[in-house]
């Protein structure tokens, strides 16, 4: 299993999370239409994509900060378990920043198809704002001691450290979806094009 500084893990995620609060923050100034826009029948739009991100984080956000209340004084070193490192290898976008892997949301995970545009992204950025906080408190704890129950099951447990990396990869994960949604919508003239980075793929890290 992969072996970590556990600072420069948890230094390197909140990179990770900025670089989505900037993404993020850039749609704002997109045409509403667009991220409304299903690319295809039955697919997503970018809002689908970013409140399927925050069924996620009502759920891990609360269980992360439960987690933290207990465990151990920091460590330096921090190495993944097996299963923690499979998820996260799973929900990763590659080293060319491509998701080749299709999966298929569970259902309790799958967005309405009417949603408000601007809630949903304020919601998930300040989500991510607060997963900023609780990186900055797992500086403080032994990641690889304390475990947090996953979603799917509360009985199977990941090491904090693990949990981190999966829920930071599976957001990266969607932005290249949502990313791909957006150019497909804008290329196909069905809504305003705005010129800026927005449309610029998330790197992986």
């Amino acid at each position: 299993m992969q072996k970590f500084i556990s600072t420069d893990l948890l230094n390197g995620l909140q990179a990770d999370v900025r670089q989505l609060i900037a993404t993020a923050t850039l749609l704002k100034l997109e045409d509403p239409g667009c991220l409304l826009e299903q690319p295809a029948p039955g697919k997503w739009n970018v809002v689908q994509v970013l409140e399927h991100l925050n069924s996620y984080g009502r759920y891990y956000l609360v269980a992360i900060e439960n987690s933290l209340q207990q465990g151990k004084k920091a460590t330096t070193n921090f190495r993944s378990g097996w299963l923690g490192n499979y998820f996260t290898n799973l929900m990763k976008p590659g080293a060319d920043g491509q998701v080749k892997n299709k999966m298929k949301a569970p259902k309790d995970h799958r967005p309405l198809p009417q949603l408000d545009v601007f809630p949903v992204l304020n919601t998930f950025i300040d989500q991510q704002q607060y997963l900023l906080e609780l990186l900055e408190m797992a500086k403080a704890k032994d990641i690889g001691a304390i475990r947090t129950p996953i979603s799917i099951s509360r009985f199977i447990k990941l090491k904090l450290g693990d949990t981190f990396r999966f829920l930071v990869a599976h957001e990266q994960r969607h932005f290249v979806q949502l990313q791909n949604i957006l150019r497909a919508v804008q290329e196909d003239n069905r809504c305003y094009k705005k010129a800026g980075p927005s449309t610029k793929p998330v790197k992986a890290v």
